[in-house]
């Protein structure tokens, strides 16, 4: 009796101890992903949409105490002389708790080769210090690997993992480079196009120079001359990584040095040559 007894004790000690347990694993909080974005013109927005859409993650805006003009040049004008004087804009607080997530999407405009200033404030008046952010932004002609670099300074503590990037021109090719972005990096489940790497450089030929002009041609600020590529496949076309030689502007010493960019053109099938990023 005694013997049946002491073993139906344990038995109930077993089932509080395992209530116990399944308690606080359901209390414990989940880590979630956060898409935390500045946007002056919407499409900086229009990617953390996306984004937020296809992780299923939580998404906040960063706003400023006092907004930008809506007007370029009176932006321009106000961002210059922030700069000039090493003056960051004041941030309203963000709502989210940082603490719950572990995985944070950045997203910014590039402003002046790199994060727009309200971004700058914030990854500077913050610790993101063990988190795995993930930095994406919109552009004219590029400003990703230059931004990510100030990023990685200004937090050296975190992990920073490869970033997206698209011109403000492109803004179209959002969902589906979006969606193999995250495939290709593990956040989503998928079939993607794997990236071969570029093979070595070699000298342009003259219809390869032709893919290089009709892609930088209607853009007033790359004036330059391909002098080397390479290429690979990528999903429904061709990627090209031209070095170019930048040309003299007009006004400009003749005899300066030219110095070089690089840029990579995407040739989809049936659609004609664009550049989507430069490297200067």
């Amino acid at each position: 009796m005694k013997t049946l007894k002491l073993m139906l004790a344990l038995v109930a000690m077993m089932l509080v101890a395992v209530s116990c347990g399944s308690k606080k694993e359901a209390e414990a909080p989940q880590k979630k992903v956060l898409v935390l974005y500045y946007s002056q013109t919407a499409n900086t927005k229009t990617v953390a949409q996306e984004l937020a859409t296809k992780l299923g993650a939580d998404i906040e805006e960063i706003a400023l105490t006092t907004p930008y003009d809506g007007d370029f040049q009176a932006t321009i004008a106000r961002v210059q002389q922030e700069r000039e004087q090493g003056i960051q804009p004041e941030l309203k607080p963000i709502q989210a708790d940082l603490s719950q997530y572990d995985t944070i999407f950045l997203g910014y405009p590039v402003w002046f080769g790199t994060m727009a200033p309200p971004m700058l404030s914030f990854v500077e008046s913050t610790d993101l210090s063990g988190k795995k952010i993930v930095p994406f932004c919109t552009f004219g002609s590029g400003g990703l690997d230059s931004s990510v670099r100030d990023l990685k300074e200004k937090q050296p503590k975190a992990e920073i993992l490869p970033g997206y990037g698209v011109r403000a021109a492109r803004i179209k090719a959002v969902p589906a480079e979006v969606d193999e972005f995250l495939k290709a990096g593990g956040f989503i489940e998928g079939e993607y196009t794997k990236l071969e790497d570029f093979p070595e450089q070699h000298a342009v030929s003259e219809e390869e120079s032709k893919i290089f002009d009709a892609a930088v041609g209607d853009y007033p600020m790359i004036k330059a001359k391909a002098t080397t590529v390479a290429s690979r496949p990528i999903s429904n076309g061709t990627e090209y990584f031209f070095t170019a030689a930048n040309l003299p502007q007009e006004g400009a010493d003749p005899n300066a040095p030219a110095g070089e960019i690089k840029v990579y053109v995407t040739v989809l099938e049936g659609q004609a040559p664009e550049f989507t990023q430069v490297l200067r």
